[in-house]
């Protein structure tokens, strides 16, 4: 009796042990310190931390390689806060991949004890975690968002790939808050084309703004 009691002790030790595991590191594409280049804080000082693993599949997608979470090594939250630590940044933008395939509420809790603050890029696809700051909600045609998720967007960011996309932002644009900020952004690929159907649209829907990639244009990650 007193063997099996220790064994199902050890049993759910063992299981602790690899929960605290998960919840305290996460595969990381890449991580860096930049400038935001798309929606509301554009221009902002920004540490990315691009977290691998998406299941939303976009085929326009310009980080395929971020789709495969076993690709890219695990690190500590403990250690992505000390790099971003090492800077001056102020702002911690956690993107994909799809960041919410993974639990966050270990590394936002880790970010803000230090005074910084944490925004996220995502498509809603998957359960919210982690406490946030700023939350840019991008949903896509290919995995549509939660329903949860959409009331709480601060910045609701739409990538225009073609004409029907205005529609597809007009139906989010009206199940998002009132406060919630509205940018439409031309698909990298498609910019030359897109973008001139887009200045038109805003033009007669002024609640929307124009998103630019400019850390594209101005050649920084």
């Amino acid at each position: 009796m007193y063997d099996e009691e220790l064994g199902n002790l050890q049993m759910k030790s063992e299981t602790l042990n690899l929960k605290s595991q998960i919840d305290t590191s996460l595969p990381v594409m890449e991580d860096f310190y930049t400038l935001q280049g798309e929606g509301f804080h554009q221009g902002k000082a920004a540490y990315f931390i691009r977290l691998g693993g998406c299941d939303v599949g976009c085929v326009w997608c310009d980080v395929k390689d971020s789709w495969d979470a076993k690709k890219h090594p695990k690190l500590s939250i403990e250690s992505l806060r000390s790099k971003v630590k090492k800077t001056a940044a102020e702002i911690v933008v956690i993107t994909g991949g799809e960041p919410l395939m993974h639990d966050l509420t270990g590394l936002t809790k880790e970010l803000q004890a230090f005074g910084l603050k944490t925004h996220i890029e995502t498509s809603g696809a998957h359960p919210l975690s982690g406490s946030w700051d700023w939350i840019c909600l991008s949903p896509k045609k290919f995995k549509a968002p939660l329903p949860g998720i959409i009331s709480l967007a601060n910045e609701l960011k739409i990538v225009v790939f073609n004409k029907s996309d205005f529609d597809w932002a007009e139906k989010y644009a009206a199940l998002v808050s009132p406060s919630c900020k509205l940018f439409l952004q031309p698909e990298w690929d498609k910019a030359a084309e897109i973008t001139p159907l887009i200045i038109e649209y805003i033009k007669t829907h002024p609640q929307w703004e124009l998103s630019l990639q400019i850390h594209k244009y101005i050649n920084v990650p």
